[in-house]
């Protein structure tokens, strides 16, 4: 027979609410913003999109539209963000390593896909990746069209999620100890080996967030996605201009069951790369 000590007694016996005063501000603070911010609206959407029959919601969400934009959105993302993922670390290397001209101006440049607006971003690259633009035009007797194409789409995604790899790597590479790789170096380990088993081990899981970051923001990215790709259904139509063109048409919960299925293919996603996350940190911590 187990016994309960006294003092756990007591605070069973202790009213809930006097129980909720000896919580800290900053949990009560905490758990009032998520609430409000995160966990009502997603409850309201859940709650919304429930309102379908089964079959109904079945219907809409597995449609051949709907299957075809989940295609272009998550494809292209995951596509997006492991390009940036080799590409941004490439760049935050650079930044961090070598002092060259213009070095601050192009550390700044890198944020302004931070500070731009997407509607912008989205005309600045259609006018840049256009058949008469300044890259389109060098592209088109390749015979590579970019803008209004999933292409285009891709571009965008990479424009908008680019900086989230760079200034997740960048801090990790600042903070790690020279005298580590000069070690091996000393040791008669080549510039290619040093990297791939001193540097890239610690820096893999915080590769990985930055890759997690850069593909949630290219997921739901709408403004830039919108102006350079055609919209045209099965070629580059994405999920979230889908479901602005279902709000247009007045049919809400078709809308709301195309969010709930984007949201939840984006958290399995998500869980899995935090998945990987934690095993690359059991696996350098050996």
């Amino acid at each position: 027979m187990t016994t309960v000590s006294p003092s756990v007694e007591v605070e069973r016996k202790t009213p809930f609410w006097k129980r909720l005063r000896r919580v800290p501000w900053t949990w009560r603070i905490t758990i009032a913003y998520l609430t409000v911010m995160l966990f009502i609206p997603i409850a309201a959407m859940f709650l919304k999109a429930s309102t379908e029959p089964p079959a109904r919601f079945w219907a809409i969400a597995t449609s051949e539209i709907a299957l075809a934009t989940y295609n272009v959105t998550f494809v292209t993302a995951i596509f997006a963000a492991l390009l940036n993922g080799i590409f941004g670390t490439l760049i935050a290397w650079v930044l961090v390593r070598y002092d060259f001209p213009l070095k601050r101006l192009i550390d700044a440049t890198v944020d302004l896909p931070f500070a731009l607006p997407t509607s912008v971003a989205g005309l600045t690259l259609a006018t840049v990746y256009s058949d008469n633009g300044w890259i389109g035009s060098l592209l088109k007797p390749l015979g590579i069209k970019v803008a209004f194409t999933r292409t285009g789409v891709a571009v965008a995604m990479i424009f908008i999620s680019l900086p989230f790899i760079v200034r997740t790597v960048q801090p990790v590479l600042q903070e790690m100890e020279h005298e580590i790789e000069e070690a091996a170096w000393c040791l008669g380990a080549s510039q290619w080996q040093t990297f791939w088993k001193v540097i890239l081990p610690p820096l893999f899981p915080t590769i990985l967030t930055g890759v997690a970051l850069g593909f949630s923001r290219a997921v739901g990215e709408y403004g830039s996605t919108v102006i350079i790709s055609s919209n045209t259904p099965f070629q580059d139509l994405i999920a979230p201009v889908l479901i602005f063109q279902r709000l247009e048409q007045y049919d809400y919960s078709g809308a709301t069951v195309i969010g709930i299925v984007l949201l939840s293919i984006s958290l399995v996603l998500l869980l899995a790369i935090n998945f990987l996350q934690a095993w690359a940190r059991r696996y350098d911590s050996r």
